[in-house]
């Protein structure tokens, strides 16, 4: 079994409140766990209306297949035309890792 993990550090566009953030974070969590099946959630940053972090893990039996749906998230949230992807920090594990 595979575990991958993303981490994304967004720098959000126009917000100027911490109710304007959640309208720009929460549909990118839940198209993240609508179209890929992963589980996401803001994990840091919570105190800043101009920044984010988004955290992201699957599990996989094959890391070829882990590595697809990593891969398709990270664009995912590259392409969103209302958020600033500063950062991506990437990471597989096994069940052999120790």
């Amino acid at each position: 079994m595979y575990v991958g993990t993303l981490s994304f550090d967004l720098l959000l566009g126009d917000v100027r409140s911490l109710k304007e953030k959640r309208s720009v974070v929460r549909p990118i969590v839940a198209e993240l766990q609508r179209k890929y099946a992963v589980s996401a959630a803001e994990v840091g940053g919570q105190d800043l209306h101009r920044r984010a972090e988004i955290g992201l893990a699957a599990v996989s039996g094959d890391t070829g297949h882990l590595t697809d749906v990593l891969d398709r998230c990270e664009r995912l949230v590259a392409a969103r035309p209302e958020v600033e992807l500063l950062s991506v920090r990437r990471r597989l594990h096994s069940d052999q890792d120790d």
